[in-house]
């Protein structure tokens, strides 16, 4: 189990160094007026009637970076500092979420792939917190049929959970390379405020690649494991 602590303690500092780097980027792109005056609410409304998207809502959330969209609801939430404010980095958030709705209008292929994969996600994450249970009080560390179950199970959820991580990845990327084709060629930004979004949503894409190679060692930790023990 040293090494599965030693995985977790890399990925939350990890995880930490890069979600510090975010917020410190998006507190300084929100600093930077956008010359259109825009909200980002208006961004993401110019955004998907540009593409012809009439069938999505842009609503209000609440938290910070909580921006999402939901392609069951078919709705973009843009957290209060991104809904309501004027500057690049409202921009950027909001052009990328509407970056989701258009490649749900245009069936991406990668997307439709990772919504896929969501209930068999969900599952696995229920399973591995009864595993876990199972570790606590002994039973995982069992020979035989029943040790070697635990670990075939904890091999398959991590292995689908590094699988979603990883598809997950284009999904990114690809929304946020529509946003900034979008973004430069309406002339929403312009100059360094292109430049500002592009930065921005480099390090968003960051807390993604982060996630995926955390997923990733989890799945080879346990595959390897479950290798050694046979």
């Amino acid at each position: 189990m040293i090494g599965y602590m030693l995985i977790i303690g890399v990925a939350t500092i990890a995880g930490m160094v890069i979600s510090g780097r975010l917020k410190g980027k998006f507190k300084r792109y929100s600093q930077v007026p956008l010359s259109s005056g825009q909200s980002g609410a208006e961004v993401a409304r110019d955004m998907l009637h540009h593409y012809g998207i009439r069938d999505v809502t842009i609503k209000e959330g609440r938290g910070f970076l909580t921006d999402h969209y939901n392609p069951l609801k078919k709705t973009i939430s843009l957290s209060p500092e991104v809904y309501r404010g004027r500057n690049v980095a409202a921009a950027a958030v909001a052009a990328h979420e509407c970056g989701h709705a258009v490649q749900h209008a245009q069936a991406y292929q990668m997307l439709k792939v990772r919504s896929a994969l969501v209930p068999a996600v969900q599952a696995s994450s229920r399973i591995q917190q009864l595993l876990f249970m199972g570790f606590l009080v002994g039973m995982g560390a069992q020979a035989g049929m029943l040790g070697n179950l635990f670990m075939i199970l904890l091999v398959a959820t991590f292995g689908i959970a590094a699988l979603f991580a990883l598809i997950t990845l284009p999904v990114e990327f690809d929304a946020s390379r529509r946003a900034l084709v979008w973004l430069d060629n309406t002339g929403t930004t312009r100059g360094m405020e292109y430049d500002g979004a592009k930065d921005a949503l480099w390090w968003a894409a960051m807390t993604y690649v982060a996630g995926a190679l955390s997923a990733l060692a989890m799945f080879l930790y346990f595959l390897l494991a479950f290798m050694g023990n046979d």
